[in-house]
Formats: structure tokens, sequence, C-alpha cells
């Protein structure tokens, strides 16, 4: 079955022409188009023969996927609308993409226009291509869509396309990271093994007595108070344990990213002050509480800097109408 092609849209407070210059002028599309690094015009045979372009994308340091453009035609309504028709592909069989066609258009609006793109392409390896698409599809379309919003912002705010794509990846970088802290320390030493010291220090916070002193002279068939305080300091670990892997989800989510940017700017240094009061000697301890929960503020605090007004691909329409 084929699938529906690729459409985005999106509004913009900016001029026409600025807007048909930043798209159409290579130098500035490969600047704010995450889906190619460099496009390069070739010289045209006649005044009126198509635009032929050459492209290139760096999928990762070393691999990079080159392929062919040409614009098909312009065209102009009586209501100013513009339109730019594109067939492209590539012969490098690491692309997915055998070949395809598309266009942009340019409707006129107050103080500024409606820009959009459909496109669609043929897919290479039958039946296994196809499969792969489903997410490839979805990936080119997130892009388009965050690429057109990096333009909407460099021409109604005049921020530099590197810049947005900086500060978007970076953010995305700590919030990978702070996934992965969230979901280790609340699922490895807190579901999983129940680590002593976690539960030592739910047992101080809480006020109990050393186990030492809690013990009978005498062995009694039921559970000591000793035994009591371990089962209730374990369930605590184990429920601290559930919000921290719930929380390490919440840095998956598309947005809000700020909020827990300045939640952790509060919550680590009550956590260190914790762990202080629960064992003073964590102090000399090598890579103790102190020193890792300090390294994790200053990136909260980097991290909320970067991730204001971000870029993001929800800013567009996805579906006609």
């Amino acid at each position: 079955m084929r699938r529906k092609p690729i459409y985005v849209e999106i509004d913009m407070q900016a001029p026409m022409k600025d807007a048909w210059e930043y798209t159409q002028n290579p130098k500035l599309h490969e600047q704010w188009d995450l889906r190619f690094t460099s496009i390069t015009y070739l010289e045209k045979k006649s005044p009126d023969a198509p635009q032929q372009f050459t492209y290139e994308t760096k999928v990762m340091p070393g691999l990079k996927v080159s392929g062919w453009g040409e614009s098909k035609g312009e065209h102009h309504k009586a209501d100013g609308t513009k339109t730019s028709s594109l067939h492209f592909g590539t012969p490098q069989k690491i692309s997915p993409i055998a070949e395809g066609k598309g266009y942009w258009q340019y409707i006129p609006k107050d103080k500024g226009l409606t820009f959009l793109t459909q496109y669609d392409y043929d897919v290479r390896y039958g039946k296994l291509g196809v499969l792969f698409d489903y997410l490839f599809r979805s990936l080119i379309g997130w892009a388009t869509a965050l690429s057109f919003d990096v333009l909407k912002r460099w021409l109604e705010k005049g921020e530099n396309p590197l810049a947005q794509y900086r500060r978007f990846f970076l953010t995305m970088l700590i919030s990978i990271l702070f996934c992965f802290v969230w979901l280790y320390h609340g699922l490895a030493p807190k579901v999983m093994v129940q680590h002593p010291d976690e539960v030592m220090m739910i047992e101080r916070l809480l006020g109990y007595p050393s186990e030492e002193s809690l013990q009978p002279s005498n062995q009694a068939p039921h559970l000591s108070d000793a035994d009591l305080q371990m089962n209730t300091a374990t369930k605590i670990v184990f429920g601290i344990g559930i919000a921290e892997i719930l929380f390490a989800l919440c840095w998956l989510l598309p947005r809000g990213k700020r909020l827990l940017f300045s939640a952790q700017i509060i919550v680590f240094p009550l956590l260190t002050i914790s762990a202080v009061l629960a064992d003073k000697n964590m102090v000399g301890a090598p890579f103790n509480p102190v020193t890792l929960n300090a390294a994790l503020w200053v990136l909260s605090i980097v991290g909320f800097i970067l991730s204001k007004d971000l870029p993001s691909a929800k800013s567009c329409k996805r579906k006609r109408g």
C-alpha cells in the first residue's frame, strides 16, 4: 500500500521576496534545511532550461549521500501565490530514496505568507525498503518540519540557523544524558538491587536508630523492630526508584524540557544536602554525591539557558486542511 506523501506547512511573518530568496538561493537554503549539507547549482544549458543541481547530506562522519535535483518550473498566480516544482533522486544504494517529486508553495497572507511543501518518493529494496520507509518517512518528515521552523525563526527573528541547531541538538544531548542518569539510578540501585547504602540513607534520614541498638537479647520468632524498619526503608527506596524511572521517561517527551531543567536546579542541591546529612563520610569518598550533583546542577543550568525558545517540528501543520 502506497503511503501518503509528506506534507509540511507553516505561517511566517516575513516578506514574500525574503522567503523566496532564502529558499531558492542554494547557499541560503543549505543553511536552514536539515536534509542537506550542501547544494550546488549547475550551469544552465540555456536560459529556459530547468535549473539542475547536486546535493550532499552528511549522515555521520565519513558517510554521506550525494544526489541530483532539478527545478522543473515556477508558476505564479494572479493572487501572488508562487509554486516551485522539483524532481530529485540519488544513485547511491545507501539511500532509501531512489527518486521523487514535490513542490514548494508560497501563499501570501496579511503581513506574511504560508510556506508549504508536499513531496513523495520511490524506495529501494522492494518490500524490505517499504518496511524501513515507515520509520524513515517519519524521520524525514520531522526533519522537514523542524527545518521550516528554523527558517521561520531566521526570517522573523534573525537567529542564524547554525545557532538554532546548536542549541536544539545540545539540549537533546543533555536531555538524553539526564534520561540515562535518572533511569540508571532509579532502576539499578533502587528497584533491581536495593543497594544497602540506599536503604541506609533512608533509615538515617527517617531518624531510625542503628540496627545494633535494636537487637533483642534473645531471638524472638516474630519480626524485630530492626526488621520492620528495614522493610519500611526498602519500600521507600523502591518507591523512589519508580519515581526516578518515571522522571527519566519525561525527558523523552518532545516538549517541557525547560520545566524539567528548572526542577533539577532545585532538586540537586536538596539531594546533595540529604546525602550529606545521611552520611557525612560520603563527602571524602571518590566520585561522591557532592561532586556528582554539583556537575549535574551546573549542566541543568546550561540546559535551562539553551532550551529557551527552541525550534520545533510541532510548529508546523503536517496534514492538509
